[in-house]
């Protein structure tokens, strides 16, 4: 039950827009497409050459919020 909070709280926001931080100080922005207890995966806003899915360890996470549209 180390990330089950994280987690929770990503499942919640499955399919929205977030920005998450992380505590090496990246900053990835998109919508959640998964979520299990190790990782979250990101579709992130396509711009250029960027990866279609991007994936953030849940220890790695400082903070999420959530866009509102």
């Amino acid at each position: 039950m180390n990330y089950q909070h994280i987690e929770n709280l990503l499942i919640r926001f499955r399919g929205q827009a977030v920005t998450i931080k992380t505590v090496s100080g990246a900053v990835y922005e998109g919508s959640i497409s998964d979520v299990t207890n190790d990782y979250v995966a990101l579709k992130p806003k396509n711009e250029g050459d960027e990866p279609n899915l991007v994936i953030v360890l849940l220890h790695s996470i400082e903070s999420v919020s959530p866009h509102t549209n």
